[in-house]
């Protein structure tokens, strides 16, 4: 029944999906900030190279003893000056080849990349591409790549609010396989991936996994995006995983102008050999951010969540009741130089069951983050 609905679910998503493209004009388009895809950098010739800095200083008003932000990966440290992720970003690009190599270091890398071997633990993408066909942009690309999953990615430059959502926490923030792009239209794109599984460069068993996007960009201020993925997740930390099911929709508007927009919402089914596709095995999440421009250099944003994983699929902490949970905040945004990004964001979360840790013995319903960052980039 759990499977029907989903199949059904999905069938519903693409004739709304399909339906907005046969409604709506061609034109401009809008940055997909759920990829790291925005055009910066030095250009010299075919090659271009830029480079990153995210720096924080964050307070969790729970005191986590290991000095760690439980349940985040990225700006996770408490009580800390340090940074969240620096890299070089070095593209080349040609008629008919491209390729980027993108080394990143500190906590969100520390903390993200802690079951990838060597140095590849430092590699935010390595890709090399071609374009199959010189009159048509079919391009194939191969190696680590950004992630279309959610609508952030780790360059909080790029978004509304400072910190993360829980749902790009809890998705992929990088691929390991092959990625196939088809332009569809003017104004719809479709991509196709081959990979070695969910976040994961060394592969942890011996199937593959397929992911699909569908890109919509009806006018210069909106963008909607369809993300499906398929894979079996058994690994040698979770032997009785199987198959893995997920869809995610997000939608985004930059109004050009006073109000920003962006929302994303998601479900995933996971199957294992003690329970297959029980409802407790389903976790889901819905989002909703806005920005507000008072001047050009001053912005305030705001943001409402909830994530649910009842049976600890994507939070494997040992967690009695399982986690479900809100979350909410405000985050001032002030931007003196055009690549330089000053923010302070306070953060809210509450829950109906006691999931927040306060002291080794004692956790609450709630508690408070605040934390403040200074991003630059060229």
């Amino acid at each position: 029944m759990i499977l029907r609905n989903l199949l059904e679910m999905r069938l519903f998503l693409l004739h709304l999906f399909l339906g907005w493209v046969t409604l709506t004009p061609v034109s401009a388009q809008v940055l997909n900030s759920g990829l790291m895809n925005s055009d910066t950098g030095e250009h010299i010739g075919n090659l271009s190279i830029g480079a990153y800095l995210d720096t924080y200083f964050g307070f969790d008003f729970s005191r986590p003893e290991d000095g760690q932000v439980p349940y985040f990966v990225s700006m996770n440290r408490h009580n800390e000056a340090t940074v969240n992720l620096a890299f070089v970003d070095i593209r080349y690009e040609s008629e008919r080849v491209r390729g980027r190599l993108v080394p990143g270091f500190g906590t969100y890398i520390n903390a993200n990349y802690q079951n990838e071997p060597g140095t590849l633990k430092n590699l935010v993408e390595a890709s090399v591409g071609f374009q199959v066909f010189k009159e048509k942009e079919i391009w194939v690309d191969f190696g680590i790549l950004g992630s279309p999953y959610t609508n952030e990615s780790a360059i909080s430059r790029d978004h509304l609010m400072y910190t993360r959502s829980f749902a790009p926490e809890y998705v992929p923030y990088y691929l390991s396989g092959a990625k196939f792009t088809l332009p569809l239209s003017g104004k719809l794109t479709a991509y196709l991936y081959l990979l070695n599984g969910w976040q994961q460069i060394r592969d942890q068993n011996r199937g593959k996994a397929l992911g699909t996007q569908l890109e919509y960009r009806p006018d210069k201020k909106n963008l909607i995006n369809w993300n499906t993925y398929w894979g079996d997740e058994r690994s040698s930390d979770r032997p009785e995983d199987r198959l893995r099911a997920f869809s995610d929709v997000y939608w985004i508007h930059d109004g050009d102008g006073k109000w920003d927009f962006t929302s994303c919402l998601y479900a995933g089914f996971q199957n294992n050999l003690m329970d297959r596709f029980n409802s407790k095995v389903f976790w889901w999440q819905a989002n909703f951010i806005a920005r507000y421009h008072f001047t050009e250099k001053i912005a305030l944003s705001g943001r409402m969540e909830y994530f649910s994983d009842p049976n600890s699929i994507q939070i494997t902490a040992e967690l009695q009741p399982p986690f479900q949970a809100f979350s909410n905040g405000l985050c001032l945004n002030l931007t003196p130089q055009s690549n330089l990004l000053l923010r302070i964001e306070g953060r809210y979360f509450y829950s109906s069951e006691a999931l927040f840790q306060q002291t080794a013995q004692q956790t609450s319903k709630d508690k408070f983050w605040m934390i403040s960052g200074i991003t630059f980039s060229f």
